[in-house]
């Protein structure tokens, strides 16, 4: 009886721990597609051609930065 106390205490942690993980990964995600999509908005226009890039498209490379080609 006491091993399967031990294994339902125990349970509820890893589900946590896991929980919290994917919250940490999502926010550093979240964190370079910010950080990407403020650094293109600060080029000129002449520096996102020179890119082969149009404003139209920050939002679209940022977040192929951050999350990959999804």
């Amino acid at each position: 009886m006491t091993a399967i106390d031990q294994i339902q205490i125990s349970k509820p942690h890893a589900i946590g721990a896991g929980f919290l993980q994917a919250l940490k990964h999502k926010w550093v995600r979240y964190r370079v597609y910010r950080q990407t999509l403020k650094e293109l908005c600060e080029l000129s226009g002449r520096e996102l051609a020179d890119l082969g890039m149009h404003r139209s498209n920050l939002r679209s490379a940022a977040y192929a930065a951050a999350y990959g080609d999804q």
